[in-house]
């Protein structure tokens, strides 16, 4: 494998569209070793990045996986019409356990690079979240049969979030709202991308 093409651990946020392709990679991840644990979830898209996810849609299937190239060879033999997000995790901050069941998984972007004390400075403020269970830093990449019109920028500066708690959805995205905004007043400009509501448990 060259540099480029290093394996990683991570998530993959694939649309379900009650398709022939989404009920086919649906079967197959539910059978897969590689897949550690499946969800069907809404998404909801911030209004930063829809202009650059206009393919996008609200019902997704997500994974959490042990080999992305495993991913990618899935997800090329199941291409669809709306996009599909592999979030590869480079670097955990932290996990740990937390009272409830997940609920809940936040996606974000850096709008810079940032040093590492300021990842170190994001990672002491997510911990003092006591929802939030685990977190990390990676980076993003698309699967859709139509191009994109803009370039995402940022994919290289991905951050995940994982929440339990027995509240509403709604209520924690306003949690993690809040978790946002205690960063952005630290100078750090961290986006929200992408909202994922954890429906129901398939895997």
């Amino acid at each position: 494998m060259s540099e480029l093409e290093m394996s990683y651990s991570g998530y993959v946020c694939a649309p379900y569209l009650h398709s022939h392709e989404s009920v086919e990679l649906k079967d197959a991840w539910i059978k897969s070793k590689n897949i550690e644990s499946l969800y069907f979830v809404t998404g909801t898209f911030s209004n930063d990045s829809q202009p650059y996810f206009s393919d996008s849609t609200n019902h997704y299937l997500l994974a959490k996986f042990k080999d992305s190239s495993k991913i990618y060879s899935d997800l090329e033999s199941h291409n669809q019409e709306k996009i599909s997000f592999v979030f590869n995790m480079k670097d955990d901050l932290f996990e740990r356990e937390v009272e409830g069941e997940t609920n809940f998984v936040s996606v974000y972007y850096l709008e810079y690079g940032e040093e590492d004390e300021d990842l170190a400075e994001i990672a002491n403020l997510l911990l003092k979240r006591e929802k939030i269970e685990k977190a990390g830093l990676g980076s993003m990449k698309t699967y859709c049969t139509t191009p994109s019109k803009f370039t995402f920028p940022y994919s290289n500066n991905i951050v995940v979030i994982e929440v339990a708690s027995e509240k509403s959805h709604q209520s924690v995205k306003k949690y993690c709202e809040q978790t946002r905004r205690d960063v952005n007043r630290k100078g750090l400009t961290m986006t929200n991308l992408m909202s994922l509501s954890l429906l129901d448990q398939l895997k």
